[in-house]
């Protein structure tokens, strides 16, 4: 997964108006498939860490992406979204589209693509190649999946839904690698192999 970049927030405290500069806030959560992290900024999460068995393996990797993040308290936007996420990972059908990213200085391709899996449900599966067609360029089918190689925010963006040619999962570039990305497809009722073309609206 990339680097994050940094987001710089202003807090004031007590009655001296001290101002005090950190970078992006983070929390660490537990879900039925282990420990994830999320990062966010003013405009939405920068960053999200796909589960790892403990929790400090996450903490490493969400504080190489970002160095100087803090682990905060979340807001109510950031708790929902990750609510959110644990229901999805135990089992339950929920749609993280309208969850909102901030995708600033994410290439403009790779935003097309994003914005495309995220439309693709719960439970369904598209080929590289019918994301490619969907962005009318049907021969960038190895573009998506370098773009949802590099990925900020998988689950939320569900890279796992994209699969090969052929009934084949396709790479993943995340901890686990295709063994986490079948699990995933697994949790949701996916079957690889049988690539749907239902997306939401």
């Amino acid at each position: 997964m990339p680097h994050g970049r940094r987001n710089f927030l202003q807090v004031r405290t007590g009655g001296e108006g001290y101002a005090a500069w950190f970078m992006n806030p983070y929390i660490l959560f537990e879900t039925a498939l282990g420990w994830c992290a999320m990062a966010w900024g003013p405009r939405g999460i920068v960053g999200v860490e796909l589960p790892a068995a403990d929790a400090a393996a996450t903490a490493a990797r969400i504080g190489r992406r970002f160095p100087d993040a803090v682990q905060t308290a979340p807001s109510l936007a950031i708790a929902a979204a990750r609510d959110a996420i644990v229901a999805l990972l135990r089992g339950e059908r929920r749609d993280l589209s309208a969850i909102a990213l901030d995708m600033a200085g994410v290439p403009e391709f790779d935003c097309r693509v994003y914005q495309a899996a995220r439309r693709i449900e719960p439970g369904m599966t598209l080929t590289y190649g019918a994301i490619a067609a969907r962005l009318d360029d049907p021969m960038a089918a190895r573009q998506v999946g370098r773009a949802l190689g590099r990925n900020p925010f998988p689950i939320v963006v569900p890279c796992h839904r994209v699969v090969a040619a052929g009934g084949k999962a396709g790479g993943f570039s995340a901890p686990g690698g295709t063994a986490t990305k079948l699990r995933l497809l697994a949790i949701e009722g996916a079957r690889v192999g049988r690539p749907g073309a239902r997306m939401t609206a």
